[in-house]
């Protein structure tokens, strides 16, 4: 349901796409993005930060699209956004030594450093890849391909790699009881 709710911005401009064209799906979406925001707000009292970037992108890159009329901005807006993921994924070890994946999920999951860092590297080279084949897609393909492949490519490729992880993760994970604290910083605070 929480990816649902996520995804809805990106739905309904594939929708609003498909009726009324480019134009019209980037109000729609910029409109959906800030009651999305809103209501994240209403709900937990604050906004994640993720949440605000993106929609700081969206607003912005789509303002532009709808003031300039050019939608060369909306189009460039998920390969800045993937390169940020990726920035993320790159600096987070240097604030507080822990990669995003081991911040994410080790409350859950005991993994050796080694994994941490190997899973937190495919995230940097995957949202590094997403956002290039977005652009070679966005300016090398009509306005129509590019917008199925935002819809099903993108999320696709995300849904199957994020699948892939869980297997290497399933693969590498230990049992918090018998793993040496030397081998891993990743311990919960039960273990």
């Amino acid at each position: 349901m929480k990816l649902l709710f996520e995804l809805f911005p990106v739905l309904l401009f594939f929708v609003a796409y498909k009726i009324y064209g480019i134009y019209v799906a980037t109000a729609v979406m910029i409109v959906t993005s800030l009651l999305q925001a809103f209501y994240l707000w209403r709900r937990d009292g604050a906004i994640p930060t993720m949440h605000w970037v993106t929609l700081g992108l969206v607003v912005f890159f789509g303002g532009l699209t709808l003031v300039l009329q050019d939608p060369t901005f909306v189009k460039i807006k998920p390969t800045i956004v993937n390169w940020l993921f990726a920035s993320a994924f790159i600096i987070a070890p240097f604030i507080g030594g822990k990669t995003l994946p081991q911040r994410m999920m080790e409350a859950n999951v005991v993994l050796p450093e080694s994994k941490w860092k190997s899973l937190n590297m495919a995230w940097i080279l995957f949202f590094i890849a997403l956002g290039g084949l977005n652009v070679a897609v966005a300016f090398n393909f009509s306005e129509d391909a590019w917008v199925n492949f935002k819809l099903y490519g993108l999320m696709g490729l995300t849904f199957v790699f994020a699948l892939a992880q869980g297997f290497y993760i399933a693969r590498h994970m230990q049992n918090a009881e018998t793993v040496n604290p030397d081998e891993t910083r990743s311990q919960t605070d039960e273990a």
